[in-house]
């Protein structure tokens, strides 16, 4: 029996309220400072997050995000650098 394929979007482009696991980061799109600070917060490969809220007036920057407990603001351009993907 085969698995089912799980499907990868960027972080930016879930829904809101949707969780998901972080799959891949691309750490290249980001700062070494802001690669560190993302990784001090608790995102990496893994990672179950949920989007919670986005920006106002159509820039859709912050967006915020749910780990654990623990609720955190990232850049749209950093959420654009993190694959998910959506639970089976």
């Amino acid at each position: 029996m085969n698995a089912p394929v799980k499907l990868a979007i960027t972080l930016d482009r879930l829904a809101l309220r949707q969780r998901a696991e972080i799959s891949s980061i691309d750490w290249t799109a980001m700062s070494d400072n802001e690669g560190a600070r993302l990784r001090a917060l608790g995102l990496d490969e893994g990672v179950s997050v949920e989007k919670l809220h986005k920006g106002m007036f159509g820039f859709n920057d912050p967006i915020a995000l749910r780990i654990g407990r623990m609720m955190i603001a990232i850049r749209k351009s950093h959420a654009s650098a993190i694959s998910v993907v959506l639970p089976a």
